[in-house]
């Protein structure tokens, strides 16, 4: 990644003069996509990309009281106190390692990772791994601060409680979800109606979590990231926006495990698992999409170039996670073929279907939604 012209540091410091919503309820996408584009050779594009997003966002809100040790279990879960919520985060990180502070707080938050659709924790997968990989400048520790404020503030617990403690892998409870029986619905309004949906509880917990192998469990949410971007290459029509956080939340989860304690990955697995899970049965279509004609020679780079042309940000976030997926599928090609790079004809479909998911949500997502 461009770690030394300093435009994704002064990007984010031109978010940060934003707030974390629009329109009542829109997230901010500008410090997801912003990373993501610096980080896939993109960076000469961030400043005219957020001169045109910015036209959207709207100021920080106002801040209401303080939030602190003592009282912020009041201020969880209300939208109205993201300001104080970021001004709190903002106060912890500049007196504690951001580590320790991630740690602390994950397991606080995590019940309410389906907040704002998963949007505040997709949010910190972002900015964790740039932290970890590419350095701790002052902006890239604020954005954690911000990232962390908006989780607090939308935290929002599931109407349903699940734990998976089943066999099935992550693509076979994919394909076994029910849907509910009104997908024409906002967010909140769908999860609702996952209590009433015959089969959805037993679907959600036959997901096997190995909770006692972190390197077991790490290996299961990788396998959740891809299962969710093939998922969504064919059933992704039902909801082209929505149906993107379905893989890019398990995998803002994956970036995120090499700064937490071991401890707390399977308890992340199993809530990323059932927000992505609740998601997927609200948007994801019943029948199977045709696939792409040609997607068997997509090639990484220029997928990621067709993301940055057409603006999006679900675009560019989706493109983001299905090159990693794509990645991992050609890695694992070259381990099983001795380095080669060759494998079967199967092993390389998987890696082209990652890719033709990035191009569906170019097809599926309108350049200016």
């Amino acid at each position: 990644m461009d770690t030394k012209s300093g435009i994704l540091d002064e990007a984010l410091e031109r978010l940060h003069a934003s707030g974390p919503e629009f329109q009542g309820f829109l997230a901010n996408h500008g410090p997801m996509a912003v990373e993501a584009l610096v980080r896939h050779g993109q960076a000469g594009a961030v400043h005219r990309w957020l001169d045109h997003y910015e036209e959207k966002l709207e100021d920080v809100p106002s801040l209401r009281a303080t939030v602190t040790d003592a009282n912020w279990r009041e201020a969880l879960g209300d939208p109205r106190r993201v300001a104080d919520w970021t001004g709190y985060f903002t106060r912890l990180v500049a007196e504690r390692p951001w580590r320790d502070v991630l740690a602390e707080w994950w397991p606080r938050l995590l019940p309410g990772i389906a907040g704002a659709a998963t949007h505040p924790v997709i949010r910190v997968g972002h900015v964790v791994r740039t932290l970890l990989e590419d350095g701790e400048e002052a902006p890239r520790i604020a954005e954690l601060a911000h990232a962390l404020g908006y989780w607090a503030a939308r935290h929002t617990a599931l109407p349903v409680s699940v734990n998976p403690t089943g066999t099935a892998s992550p693509a076979e409870a994919l394909a076994a979800l029910p849907r509910v029986a009104d997908q024409q619905v906002l967010p909140l309004d769908g999860l609702a109606q996952l209590p009433g949906t015959p089969g959805w509880q037993a679907t959600a917990e036959s997901l096997n979590v190995p909770a006692d192998d972190p390197g077991a469990v790490r290996d299961q949410l990788t396998a959740l990231v891809g299962a969710a971007v093939h998922h969504y290459l064919d059933h992704g029509h039902g909801h082209g926006v929505l149906m993107v956080h379905t893989a890019t939340a398990p995998n803002a989860v994956l970036r995120t495990l090499p700064a937490l304690p071991r401890e707390l990955w399977a308890a992340s697995l199993g809530a990323v698992w059932t927000a992505s899970a609740a998601i997927t049965s609200v948007y994801s279509a019943a029948e199977v999409q045709p696939p792409l004609e040609g997607s068997g020679r997509l090639i990484a780079e220029e997928v990621f170039e067709r993301a940055a042309l057409h603006g999006d940000e679900h675009v560019i976030k989706m493109t983001d996670t299905a090159l990693d997926v794509a990645k991992w599928s050609a890695e694992g090609v070259a381990d099983a073929d001795g380095g080669t790079g060759g494998g079967t004809d199967g092993e390389v479909h998987g890696a082209g279907r990652a890719l033709a998911a990035a191009v569906r949500a170019q097809q599926l997502i309108p350049a200016d939604s």
